[in-house]
């Protein structure tokens, strides 16, 4: 399965707009375009990031559809107050749901840079030494990690039940980055903390 991410720098005063947005006529119009599986939204409120990420059920699906987004991404542009976006894609290497995200949920996403030839180990590392751990951790709704080979790059998403459970683990995160990076030699690039707008990503169990 693969996914592909959208992220716009918005105008913070728009963010809401943009949700709405999404939720009133994009998510019908998207999972129509055929191979389309389902949308989630992530919004950093503080820095005005916006992203929204596709699945899709093969590879050949998602870049088909690219001609047919464009009218989309213009429309996010113009209501989010943005002059222009990154779009990235990747193939969905682990997904595992422990139960439905609930209203206010938020999430912890990672982008990291493992060694040469070394993304689909780390993905087995998170799977078998962070992941029981994650599902200890008060709140815990979800684990996904993205990965794109020709970039070398991962991205992990973990969702919580609320901010105030990935406030009381960020120390954990932090704990289980450096071990992470001491063991296997991973570059974390970013992390942020964001509230998880819309949770309709419809991926099945892929651990």
């Amino acid at each position: 399965m693969y996914a592909r991410s959208t992220t716009i720098m918005a105008q913070p005063d728009r963010i809401d707009d943009g949700i709405a947005l999404v939720s009133d006529e994009l998510m019908s119009m998207i999972t129509h375009i055929r191979g389309c599986i389902g949308l989630s939204l992530l919004v950093d409120r503080s820095s005005g990031r916006y992203i929204a990420t596709s699945s899709w059920d093969s590879e050949e699906a998602m870049r088909a559809s690219n001609d047919q987004l464009q009218p989309v991404r213009q429309r996010l542009l113009d209501t989010l107050g943005a002059d222009g976006l990154e779009v990235q894609e990747w193939e969905i290497a682990m997904f595992h749901r422990d139960h439905e995200s609930p209203a206010g949920a938020c999430a912890r996403v990672t982008w990291a840079r493992p060694p040469a030839g070394q993304l689909d180990a780390a993905v087995d590392a998170f799977k078998t030494n962070v992941l029981p751990l994650l599902e200890n951790q008060d709140g815990f709704c979800s684990a996904s990690m993205l990965i794109n080979r020709e970039a070398g790059m991962l991205c992990g998403t973990v969702s919580f039940d609320s901010m105030a459970t990935v406030e009381g683990n960020r120390e954990f995160g932090a704990e289980q980055r450096a071990k992470m990076a001491e063991q296997t030699g991973i570059e974390f690039v970013d992390v942020i903390e964001c509230e998880l707008a819309f949770h309709h990503l419809r991926v099945p169990e892929l651990v």
